[in-house]
């Protein structure tokens, strides 16, 4: 991308996003609000989760995206007997004359964008190979580091936990995701879509509407909005309030006001603001929070869920703000 995509500032912003968009919506029917959160998710350089059940089009949407964007695509199926060694690589011995020496040989996770697809059907431990390239972008194997190139994108894609062969993910993993977007069933208009668009002759991958540069150049514009003392403190007062409500232990880490923050960001430059407003904090606080809180035992006798518990932090704060 040129710098003066960076200079002209929201408006120019605005555009690109409405055209990787557009580009995902020529595949993927409905899910509006997803295909919006996955975006500004990835140009806050952030890595997504996207639950729903089987059949709704999560590897769809993922695989969407990496053909809008033109980078490179890599898929991990997970299963329960996939090893660490299957994502990130393994050192093994090349035979040669007079010798030989010993080679890492890289895994799947040396792309672009990962799909990780069905991520809570592989065991904690295979799970947890992704945490080193999640937060750092690298991989270290037999003492040696190998840095990702950027950008590096995991979106992975989960099954509810509550469906037969699933393991929950570890907190610690769930942490490093920006975002955790639901997908839910469409309607019945958007249904009979879905049938005359997948039934027929195979669609067309969406165009590449985005280089590898562009989107770089995208991340560095989300990360140079600005926000102001009321937004910010807005931001910390929800995050605080998560540890006040009665229903969770544990409430958001520090990384959970992070990631509010950038998604923040990204929401004002697509709705084309120069700057964060409240508004865009709310539009942030479920996909960036939902995964980040440990309830209570009363909540699950209760049938309370997070998205519930968010809403109420959020009127809580509001009135005490009135």
């Amino acid at each position: 991308m040129e710098t003066g995509t960076a200079q002209a500032g929201p408006e120019a912003f605005q555009e690109k996003f409405a055209a990787l968009a557009s580009a995902i919506h020529g595949v993927i029917l409905g899910q509006e609000r997803v295909v919006e959160d996955l975006l500004v998710a990835a140009l806050a350089r952030g890595h997504v989760l996207v639950e729903g059940a089987p059949g709704l089009g999560k590897t769809r949407l993922v695989r969407a995206f990496a053909d809008a964007t033109d980078l490179g695509f890599g898929r991990i199926q997970f299963t329960p007997d996939l090893m660490p060694a299957d994502v990130t690589g393994t050192t093994v011995f090349i035979e040669a004359a007079g010798g030989g020496r010993f080679e890492f040989q890289r895994g799947p996770v040396f792309t672009n964008v990962l799909l990780a697809d069905e991520i809570n059907r592989a065991t904690p431990k295979t799970q947890s190979a992704l945490l080193e390239a999640m937060q750092e972008r690298a991989v270290t194997a037999s003492g040696t580091r190998y840095v990702l190139e950027e950008p590096f994108l995991v979106l992975a894609t989960q099954n509810p936990i509550e469906m037969e062969g699933t393991y929950p993910l570890p907190e610690a993993q769930l942490d490093r995701f920006l975002f955790k977007v639901l997908i839910s069933r469409p309607d019945s208009e958007t249904l009979t879509r879905i049938l005359l668009s997948t039934t027929g002759p195979e669609p067309e991958p969406p165009p590449a509407v985005f280089s590898r540069a562009e989107l770089l150049e995208l991340q560095r514009v989300v990360r140079a909005v600005p926000v102001a003392g009321a937004a910010l403190d807005y931001i910390v007062r929800l995050v605080e309030a998560t540890h006040e409500h009665a229903l969770v232990r544990l409430g958001a880490s520090p990384r959970g006001a992070q990631a509010m923050t950038l998604a923040a960001k990204g929401y004002a430059l697509a709705a084309g603001r120069p700057n964060v407003e409240l508004e865009d904090v709310r539009r942030a606080l479920l996909p960036a929070l939902r995964h980040r809180l440990l309830l209570s035992f009363e909540a699950e006798v209760e049938g309370a869920d997070p998205d519930g518990v968010l809403q109420e932090v959020l009127q809580r704060v509001d009135r005490a703000a009135r």
